[in-house]
């Protein structure tokens, strides 16, 4: 804090009666601080010092309209915790030579600061209060490391992630039932209480161009970025490109990096889809890596509103745009995005009046999903990702929808994919959704392969599972049952259930 307040009051031509005016304005601008905004010029220092100026008085800060901001590649993060207008300003993030690749270029933070609650000791799936007095509503997370979830399958591998959870409690420590508690703990290692902000902080505006890093193409993502770690944010009218992509390159960690959080809305806002590269994944094989220009971990109620990104959703070169991890009630609005995904299991989702690409939906999680008035171009309806189990505790609901079947290739289409063979711990029970509820479906499989039977609810989840001498070391809880209500296809062909009939035919379909 010394080291800000020693720019702040050093930079050039600020005075007493300077703290003053801006304070009888309200707000601060970047050029107060000494930003040229000509595009050239690192105009890190002087944003740095602008919004620490401003946290310290409680002002508003604002770019200069018409101004082009360059930022370098040395390590330097403006901490914003008053509204910022971006306006109409445009900000140059050069990545091309960078001191610490980890280190946002905005963080948007909160100046409450996290405790550790005593006298909790365990926790029970849906349990509506926890035993402790908070100082207002809290953002609690959990973990116990001696259980490990997420145990990873396939070319990325691992030895999975200490069990965790996160949730909201108020002041008397009842649980916000919304966003319940999903696990059993019976030991806790570390629990973390973080105050939430009560009033909403903005941040509107702002035309942002990264220029790629030309890095070597292995797992050391790029976090130059916008960085949200404080509850109640708006995000409005933001827009993001990228320029620079070359032939090879480092994986990106979201520009809007959203976590440990919650009640965050990102709307009316332009992202861009970062080219895909390859490397050696932990298994030894040739492996995509994930590269987002959304990321959200650890975070309750994030929605997205209104929201598109410039590149074509469904041109394969580019990764899907959204990646999350340990969050609950993520919502898409009229969206038009490459990909919704949940990695690390979503506690309730919310798709509608939206159109996704060529990744379309893959998620594994609990609760509710829920896809209506949207449109999906992935190779499935839902995919269940295969890596984390193909797993769903919950139920689907998918009514006034379209599915174009690989965005239209010749394919033969599955409503619900994934892959499950029962040989692989994962540190939990596997389940497929226990009900599915179709309506108002129509499939557009006008373009099919030769041979094909007509579009089928399940993929083969477990092709060597064709009768009762197939054992399941990890059994799979399947779907119960299937509602269906007015499904219609391009083709004429009658809806099937899978490819593989003995494994679900224990499904009620009606």
């Amino acid at each position: 804090m010394i080291f800000i307040l020693i720019q702040v009051f050093a930079a050039p031509g600020l005075q007493s009666q300077d703290v003053l005016k801006f304070k009888a304005l309200g707000l601060v601008r970047y050029s107060d601080f000494g930003a040229r905004g000509d595009g050239r010029t690192d105009d890190m220092d002087a944003i740095a010092a602008a919004h620490a100026f401003a946290n310290q008085h409680r002002l508003r800060v604002k770019a200069d309209d018409g101004a082009t901001y360059y930022i370098s590649g040395k390590e330097r993060t403006a901490i914003i915790r008053t509204d910022t207008d971006f306006g109409t300003a445009a900000f140059i993030i050069d990545d091309t030579d960078v001191q610490n690749r980890n280190a946002p270029v905005f963080m948007v933070g909160s100046g409450l600061q996290p405790f550790q609650p005593d006298a909790i000791s365990s926790l029970k799936r849906n349990q509506e209060k926890i035993d402790v007095s908070l100082p207002g509503a809290c953002l609690i997370t959990v973990t116990n490391s001696d259980v490990k979830h997420y145990i990873r399958f396939g070319p990325n591998q691992d030895n999975g992630s200490p069990q965790t959870d996160i949730f909201v409690a108020d002041k008397n420590g009842r649980v916000d039932m919304d966003a319940p508690i999903i696990w059993d703990f019976d030991r806790i290692a570390e629990i973390t209480a973080l105050p939430i902000d009560e009033d909403t902080l903005y941040i509107t505006g702002g035309r942002f161009t990264t220029i790629a890093n030309k890095a070597e193409s292995k797992y050391t993502y790029y976090s130059r970025n916008i960085a949200i770690r404080r509850s109640h944010v708006i995000v409005d009218g933001l827009e993001h490109r990228i320029t620079g992509e070359g032939d090879h390159g480092a994986p990106y960690g979201g520009f809007l990096n959203i976590g440990d959080c919650a009640y965050v809305t990102v709307k009316n806002t332009i992202l861009t889809g970062h080219l895909t590269y390859r490397t050696i994944g932990s298994a030894g094989e040739p492996v995509s890596m994930g590269s987002y220009d959304i990321s959200v971990n650890r975070a309750l109620n994030i929605s997205f509103v209104n929201c598109s990104q410039t590149n074509d959703i469904n041109d394969s070169r580019y990764w899907g745009i959204l990646g999350s991890n340990y969050c609950k009630n993520l919502l898409y609005d009229g969206c038009i995005f490459s990909r919704f995904d949940a990695h690390k299991g979503v506690a309730n989702a919310t798709i509608r009046n939206s159109t996704l690409g060529h990744m379309g939906i893959n998620a594994i999680g609990s609760g509710t999903l829920i896809v209506e008035n949207t449109t999906v171009r992935g190779r499935s309806l839902i995919n269940l990702r295969s890596d984390y189990g193909s797993t769903w505790q919950g139920e689907f609901i998918i009514r006034n929808c379209v599915f174009v079947p690989a965005g239209g290739k010749p394919v033969s289409s599955a409503l619900i994919s994934g892959s499950y063979s029962g040989q692989h711990d994962f540190g939990y029970t596997c389940y497929m959704p226990e009900r599915i509820t179709i309506e108002n479906l129509r499939i557009d499989d006008a373009n099919h392969p030769d041979d094909y039977q007509g579009p089928a609810i399940f993929a083969d989840f477990n092709p060597q599972m064709t009768d009762s001498a197939y054992q399941e070391k990890y059994p799979y809880v399947r779907t119960r049952e299937v509602i269906l209500r007015n499904v219609t296809t391009a083709s004429g062909k009658a809806l099937r259930v899978s490819d593989n009939p003995f494994m679900f035919s224990g499904v009620n379909l009606h």
